[in-house]
């Protein structure tokens, strides 16, 4: 399993670390800093996903006047690796 951080643009957290078999699932997200209670749901709701399904689900996905969000960074994370 190969173990990613991603560093984030345009949102309060500042890092994104996850795992990812060589099935393409993801596993162990964690963000550095941002809403920790939102955060931690999205965390448990995508994991074990298949990387193609979490970009599918949440990448273009907005916070507040932002053109991105952590949701959608965590999609970009997926994406790039």
């Amino acid at each position: 399993m190969k173990e990613i951080t991603f560093k984030t643009k345009g949102v309060c957290a500042r890092s994104i670390t996850f795992s990812k078999d060589d099935d393409g699932k993801i596993y162990n997200i964690s963000f550095e800093g941002g809403c920790n209670g939102n955060l931690k749901a999205i965390s448990k709701l995508c994991d074990g996903m298949q990387a193609e399904e979490i970009v599918q689900k949440l990448k273009g996905n907005t916070c507040g006047f932002k053109s991105t969000s952590c949701a959608d960074q965590l999609a970009q994370a997926v994406l790039e690796n």
